[in-house]
C-alpha cells in the first residue's frame, strides 16, 4: 500500500494538477489573513479553506489515471477497491500537509489573542486546536470528494456541482463536524478561550472511514 500511495503522489505531483487547488487555496488565505490578526479566528478560517480544497484533491487524485493505466495498477495491486483506497489516501496525505504548513504559519503571524485583543490565547492549545479543526476539514473534504466523484459519478459536470454544493453544506450545516470545528475556534475568539475540537475530529473520522470504503467498494463494481 506504501507504494501505492506513493505512485499516486508521484502521479499528482507530476501531473500538475494540484496548482489549481492549492493556488486557490494560497488566494483564499492571502484574502482572509492577515498577520497580527487574532490567532483563533484566523485558524478558523484557515482550517474551514481546507475542506473544498481537499475534496478537489481527492477528485483529481481519483480520476488522473487513463483507463488503461488504472486497470494495470489495479491488477497489480490485487484489486480495484486497494488502488483506489491508495489514490485516496494519496490525496488525504496531501491535503494534511498543506493544511498543517497553513497551520503554522498562520500560527507563526497572527497574535495569540482575543478578538478584541483584550485577553492572551495560550499559542500551544490554539496551535492544537487549529490542527484539530484543519484535520476535520480534511477529513470531510476527502469524504467530499470520495462521494462526489468517480465511480459514484462519473459525469465530469455532476461531479464538480455535487462536490460543490455537498463540501458548502459541509461547511454551515448544523451538525456538521466542520461546522463546529470552525465554530469553536471563532466563537472561543470572542473570549480568549480555545475550544479544542476532539469530539468533531472523531465524528469527521467516522465520516471519511465509511465514505472512502463505500466508494472502495463500488470500484469493484462500477469501476
Amino acid at each position: 500500500m506504501t507504494a501505492l500511495i506513493r505512485y499516486q503522489a508521484d502521479l499528482l505531483v507530476r501531473s500538475q494538477r494540484w496548482l489549481a487547488p492549492v493556488l486557490l487555496y494560497l488566494a483564499f488565505l492571502a484574502v482572509g489573513v492577515r498577520s497580527g490578526e487574532p490567532v483563533l479566528d484566523s485558524l478558523g478560517y484557515t482550517a474551514a479553506g481546507m475542506l473544498p480544497v481537499t475534496a478537489w484533491l481527492v477528485r483529481v487524485c481519483v480520476s488522473q489515471e487513463p483507463p488503461a493505466a488504472r486497470a494495470v495498477v489495479a491488477a497489480a495491486a490485487g484489486g480495484q477497491p486497494r488502488a483506489h483506497l491508495a489514490a485516496l489516501l494519496a490525496a488525504l496525505g496531501c491535503a494534511g500537509l498543506l493544511g498543517t504548513a497553513a497551520t503554522a504559519v498562520v500560527l507563526a503571524i497572527s497574535d495569540p489573542a482575543s478578538t478584541d485583543h483584550s485577553v492572551r490565547v495560550p499559542l500551544p492549545s490554539a496551535g492544537a486546536a487549529g490542527l484539530l479543526a484543519t484535520a476535520c476539514c480534511v477529513l470531510l473534504g476527502a469524504a467530499t470528494g470520495a462521494l462526489c466523484g468517480r465511480p459514484l459519478l462519473h459525469g465530469r459536470g455532476w461531479s464538480v456541482a455535487a462536490t460543490v454544493l455537498v463540501a458548502l453544506l459541509a461547511l454551515v450545516t448544523a451538525g456538521s463536524p466542520a461546522k463546529a470545528a470552525v465554530t469553536g475556534l471563532v466563537s472561543g475568539s470572542l473570549t480568549g478561550t480555545v475550544h479544542v475540537p476532539v469530539l468533531p475530529l472523531l465524528g469527521a473520522a467516522a465520516v471519511a472511514a465509511a465514505a472512502l470504503a463505500l466508494a472502495c467498494r463500488l470500484t469493484a463494481i462500477r469501476g
